[in-house]
């Protein structure tokens, strides 16, 4: 927002330019808005950015976007920068309009836990590729893909008596992580194969979601061996060093 602009003056523009209702039923119109989110036009009508919390901007931020009753909201990080005390608060206002208003949300974020509580289906990334994607229960329950793997892996659960015992080894990443012509996490997997050095992956399916993993290749591997890499029975074959703490549940 711009710090020099009234908070209502966002709201008001976005009414008129859609034509979302007349202009003596405006008030009216935004104030239902924004107690969809959890404010009202009391809150915020005066005010300029800086007057509101993290919180309610996210929520005005929110407001604006339902003023013209979308089918789709893309959410990029929308609680990266707030408090823990904050951050389900937002959480909880998208999955409400996610279950009440049938607003169909894509959620962009790191935040592992956020993603669990609220998403239906989740897509993991890495450097621009989907590489496991499914529902969230079977894709962050049971991940399968080793990056997937290795991101549940490193959120160390809250235990005071739990101490980090080792330095992890990771390979400096570097341009061939890029441009090498396989998978873009061979060099930092601790699976790799060598078919994953110089072959691109495709999508595979096993246990219910998308894998873009040779390991779940029925023509690389062999039927027996994608069972058991499903089970998690998995062979290292690069190691990169250990760290003793234990990982949490989500």
């Amino acid at each position: 927002f711009n710090p020099l602009r009234r908070i209502d003056r966002y709201l008001y523009e976005t009414v008129h330019n859609y034509g979302m209702a007349r202009r003596t039923d405006t008030d009216v119109y935004v104030d239902e808005v924004l107690q969809e989110v959890g404010l009202s036009l009391a809150e915020v009508k005066g005010r300029y950015p800086n007057e509101l919390s993290g919180g309610q901007a996210q929520r005005v931020a929110v407001a604006r976007a339902l003023i013209t009753r979308p089918s789709l909201i893309v959410a990029d990080e929308p609680v990266s920068m707030l408090d823990a005390s904050l951050r389900m608060s937002v959480v909880n206002m998208f999955k409400r309009l996610k279950e009440e208003q049938g607003v169909s949300i894509v959620y962009i974020t790191h935040d592992l836990a956020t993603a669990y509580y609220s998403a239906d289906r989740i897509a993991v990334m890495l450097r621009g590729w989907i590489v496991e994607m499914g529902p969230v229960e079977n894709v962050l329950g049971k991940p399968l893909h080793p990056y997937t793997r290795n991101l549940k892996e490193s959120i160390p659960r809250a235990d005071p008596d739990k101490v980090w015992t080792e330095k992890t080894g990771l390979t400096v990443m570097d341009t061939e992580e890029y441009t090498r012509s396989g998978c873009r996490y061979a060099g930092r997997c601790p699976f790799a194969m060598d078919v994953c050095r110089d072959t691109v992956p495709g999508d595979y399916q096993a246990a219910g979601r998308m894998v873009k993993c040779f390991l779940y290749d029925e023509a690389t591997v062999g039927a027996e061996k994608v069972a058991a890499h499903v089970a998690g029975n998995l062979t290292r074959t690069q190691n990169f060093g250990t760290i003793d703490v234990e990982t949490t549940t989500l």
